[in-house]
């Protein structure tokens, strides 16, 4: 029997991928755990395996389509069995869930009567709303559509199909969008008044969301339009979450980067005479970053509605550029590594990540995040904290500048400051400072974290 092969949800935030080609061709025997195609998701570039074996009789969707999850992508049948070429019949017999039939003494009289009754005209021809069986005796098709869609039986009205309600409310009631027909009046004879409108506005606003209306563009004929990749569309998503939903509040400090450079040059002159890589800022950043969070356990912790959750483990997400948004992959158990694992793992990560070949649980369940914008010359900023975290730190260039020395002298210095950005539901501004506080320390006393 033909088994229809599908688009796969390849990551948690995947609604949608590319297909990018097809590695099996139509006649191609397949085997289970066959790579069928390369499918690039909003983070990465995958390959798609196959579960069941056969032949790969038909393919739907051409080598650079965008493609829905779970939308079929093609047919799979047995050895020997014959398919027709338009994949019609075999449609037909494809695995799938067979519907639970209802058990309605009515079924046989009602398909009779549809078979004898013309075709309904098309929506947009029809402009009054059906009447539906399920429209009771001296009910309007209107209110039992309405009924039917919320689910919720509409009010009758005190005199037939009036709404009875005051000026003032029908006023509000349209500026609010609230339905007039599924309030309870409060006023006289059941008048809806001003405040039934109000309390259902809030209980409206309360539950749903308001989208904004966005100003039409219209481009000019010299404007370039870009279209917007699926990375782009889950970075758009997440962080208009995190910024409408998340109550952040930052924090800076000025970090005495001396000791670091100095201890930087020293490392990196010895590790060049023994053939070994090099060590970057970042790489010391990214080390004091699970060291702190380590001591400072609440900030590598999450908000769960009704609960916190705090995590064992620093599962350290670092920010990289990628050419079409940003992706984060992450230093698994962060906090029980080496400064030179951590910068060994990164550099391989973030290698992958500019060519998309992280797999998903390379770049999911990170617990804390660093964004370093130092290498593009950017002094100090803050960061947007990635959903479902509860902190990211935001780390600017080394700056030269004069600066009052121990001994209250004016000396020149090495400056970089650090940003971070937290989530008040999980993060008190104490918690922030501490955590803050521990990553001073050890920048400021690196060989700390070499030990």
């Amino acid at each position: 029997m033909p088994i229809a092969i599908e688009m796969p949800k390849l990551s948690d935030t995947m609604t949608e991928g590319t297909l990018v080609r097809w590695i099996k061709k139509v006649g191609d025997s397949v085997a289970v755990g066959d790579v069928l195609a390369e499918v690039e998701t909003d983070k990465a570039t995958m390959e798609m395996e196959a579960f069941d074996e056969g032949v790969l009789a038909e393919i739907y969707v051409q080598d650079g389509n965008k493609v829905e999850v779970g939308q079929r992508l093609a047919l799979l049948a047995d050895k020997g069995e014959k398919v027709d070429a338009d994949g019609t019949n075999p449609a037909t017999e494809i695995k799938t869930t067979p519907e639970k039939e209802e058990d309605n003494p009515d079924d046989a009289s009602t398909k009779e009567a549809s078979e004898t009754k013309p075709a309904l005209q098309k929506k947009e021809d029809t402009p009054d709303i059906v009447r539906t069986k399920e429209s009771k005796a001296g009910e309007t098709p209107a209110a039992a559509q309405t009924a039917k869609n919320s689910q919720i039986a509409p009010i009758e009205s005190k005199a037939g199909d009036r709404i009875k309600a005051s000026p003032l409310a029908k006023k509000m009631a349209a500026e609010l969008g609230v339905d007039l027909g599924r309030l309870q009046g409060s006023g006289p004879g059941g008048r809806i008044v001003r405040e039934d409108v109000v309390a259902a506005g809030k209980s409206i606003s309360s539950k749903q969301a308001v989208t904004p209306k966005l100003p039409t563009i219209v481009p000019a004929p010299e404007d370039k339009k870009i279209p917007i990749s699926g990375m782009r569309k889950t970075i758009a998503a997440r962080l208009l979450e995190s910024k409408t939903t998340i109550p952040h509040f930052y924090l800076q400090a000025e970090i005495d980067a001396e000791p670091l450079t100095s201890l930087r040059q020293t490392v990196n002159a010895a590790a060049e005479s023994a053939g070994l890589g090099k060590l970057t800022v970042n790489d010391f950043i990214l080390k004091a970053t699970a060291v702190a969070a380590s001591r400072i356990p609440l900030v590598n912790a999450a908000f769960s509605g009704d609960s916190i959750i705090q995590f064992a483990n620093v599962q350290l997400a670092c920010a990289v550029a990628v050419d079409e948004g940003l992706v984060t992959p992450v230093i698994r158990e962060a906090q029980r590594k080496t400064i030179v694992q951590i910068s060994a793992e990164i550099k391989d990560l973030a290698s992958r990540a500019r060519s998309k070949k992280l797999k998903p649980e390379e770049y999911q369940g990170g617990t804390i995040t660093v964004s370093n914008l130092g290498g593009y010359g950017v002094e100090q900023f803050y960061a947007i904290i990635n959903p479902p975290q509860a902190v990211i730190v935001s780390v600017g260039t080394i700056v030269k500048k004069p600066v009052i020395n121990a001994a209250g002298q004016l000396a020149p210095g090495q400056r970089i400051i650090l940003g971070v950005s937290c989530d008040h539901r999980v993060v008190d501004g104490a918690v922030g400072a501490q955590f803050l506080g521990e990553l001073k320390r050890f920048l400021e006393n690196p060989t700390l974290l070499l030990i």
